[in-house]
Parts: structure tokens; C-alpha cells; sequence
């Protein structure tokens, strides 16, 4: 079984998501994936500072619709573009029957296109002492 306290740190995590995007349905599944994600990463080590200042910074962001709700909005749009804008049956089988010719130059903007953003949540996250992703 999992750490007490990584289990309370989840669920503060959560119930502050929730309140930060006011229960609106696309958002809060993203969030609930995001934290998923994070939680079963492999090597993901405990910092309790660090989630004790993503907790306040979601309660600024349900608080007010301020910089912290703006910034918190914007990492759920893209996780949904990256993760969740996942399509229908049907068009996942058109996909797959129709040949797709990848370039080079497509194959490398797909390997980097989210470096440029993850190095700058990096140092977001490393400035303001944060758990975002």
C-alpha cells in the first residue's frame, strides 16, 4: 500500500483541481489524468514544500480568476491537445487504412515540439518551488 502521505497528497492535489476549474467536465478529467500521470510516474520522489505551494497556488487559482487561473487553464488546454484529444473509433480506423508518408522534418517537429514548454514549466516549476505539470 502506498504512503499515507502521499496518499492525502494526492487527494489535496485533486480536490484543489477540482475546485481550481470549478468542476467544469472537460477540464476536470484532464487534470484528474495529468495527476494520474504524475503520481505513477516512475522515480517520482516526494517533496512535500513543493506540493504544500501547488496546493496554495490552486486555491489562488479558484479563488480569483488572476494569473495563477490563467496559468493553471492554459497547462490543461495543452495537456488536452497532447493527451486527451483523442479520437473516435471510426477515425482512428481511417488513419490506420490509409497509408501516411512522414518526412523527416515531420518526424523530428513531432519528437520536439513540447521541449521548448516543458523546459519552461521546468522553470516555472523551479522558481515559485511548484509540482506542476
Amino acid at each position: 500500500m502506498a504512503d499515507l502521505k502521499v496518499i492525502h497528497a494526492y487527494r489535496h492535489l485533486y480536490r484543489g483541481l477540482l475546485h481550481a476549474v470549478q468542476f467544469s467536465k472537460p477540464a476536470r478529467y484532464t487534470a484528474l489524468h495529468q495527476l494520474r500521470r504524475a503520481f505513477r510516474e516512475k522515480g517520482a520522489k516526494y517533496d512535500a514544500r513543493g506540493i504544500t505551494r501547488t496546493v496554495l497556488f490552486l486555491r489562488a487559482a479558484a479563488r480569483e480568476r488572476g494569473i495563477e487561473h490563467q496559468v493553471l487553464r492554459n497547462l490543461l488546454i495543452i495537456a488536452w491537445y497532447r493527451y486527451g484529444n483523442t479520437p473516435t473509433w471510426r477515425q482512428a480506423q481511417v488513419e490506420m487504412l490509409t497509408p501516411q508518408k512522414r518526412t523527416e522534418l515531420q518526424d523530428h517537429i513531432q519528437a520536439t515540439v513540447y521541449k521548448h514548454y516543458e523546459m519552461t514549466i521546468a522553470m516555472l516549476n523551479k522558481s515559485m518551488g511548484l509540482c506542476l505539470r
